[in-house]
């Protein structure tokens, strides 16, 4: 098996990492202030991106683009190319909670149903009181990411959230709200690192909960969610449709050489 710094998957660079890699690359981010995205694409959004040009150029965007499904390493290794490991969005998030924790650094919240965020904020300066959550607010706003761009009420998030010393973004708008969102406004904000991750918001204010971790040691969290809410059998049928397509298109497939990044 050969292994990649990146490998692309239908046209998205997906980083070939490790969360403890990962980990150092955005620890180094927030230390020297360099600011990084973080996009977490999984089966699901690997194969809509597949069909649009555009969504598929908002995820390469993304400094650090995390294989967050098994799928992706399945496919992968259908086409003899080792992803590393699976690396996820909440894992992800888990790991800059707890840096935030130690380095007093500052967290905003975005996203979510209004009074989510706040709940989520409450919940975090119980269980990380080294964190300084610096503001919040729901993700049901007039903005970029739903094609109304610099709305007043917009320009007052990104106001807020330049002037209250944050470091570290959650923006938990979904795929592609929130890729859209970070690419558009992401380096005026004085941020040090933006992360797209979806239900993570949700989560910490107790409104949605994980797999077991058995489910995600067997790679099967996907199941449990569809067994848990049967009504996204639409959205996990996904799951083997981008394995049929791996399998009869040797092209899907393949490490980023040299001559690719130029």
């Amino acid at each position: 098996m050969d292994r990649a710094d990146k490998v692309d998957i239908f046209g998205v660079e997906i980083q070939n990492t490790t969360l403890s890699e990962l980990v150092d690359n955005l620890e180094e981010s927030l230390a020297r202030g360099r600011f990084c995205k973080v996009f977490t694409p999984n089966t699901e959004i690997v194969m809509a991106a597949k069909k649009s040009e555009s969504l598929k150029a908002e995820l390469n965007k993304g400094t650090h683009v995390i294989p967050d499904g098994i799928g992706l390493i399945y496919g992968a290794k259908m086409r003899g190319i080792t992803l590393k490991e699976r690396v996820t969005g909440y894992d992800t998030s888990m790991e800059l909670l707890r840096i935030a924790d130690q380095n007093k650094y500052g967290l905003y919240l975005l996203g979510g149903r209004e009074g989510i965020a706040e709940e989520a904020k409450r919940q975090l300066q119980k269980d990380y009181p080294g964190i300084r959550v610096t503001g919040c607010h729901h993700g049901y706003f007039k903005g970029s990411h739903t094609g109304y761009g610099f709305t007043p009420q917009e320009q007052e998030i990104i106001k807020e959230i330049k002037d209250s010393g944050t470091d570290i973004l959650f923006v938990g708008f979904g795929f592609p709200r929130q890729e859209i969102w970070i690419n558009t406004h992401g380096e005026n904000l004085g941020v040090k690192v933006a992360i797209g991750n979806g239900g993570v918001i949700d989560i910490l204010a107790g409104q949605a909960r994980r797999a077991p971790d058995i489910f995600i040691k067997l790679g099967l969290e996907w199941f449990y969610r569809l067994v848990t809410n049967p009504s996204r059998i639409k959205r996990q049928v996904v799951l083997p449709l981008f394995l049929v397509e791996v399998a009869l298109n040797g092209k899907s497939i393949h490490k980023i050489s040299k001559e690719d990044k130029q």
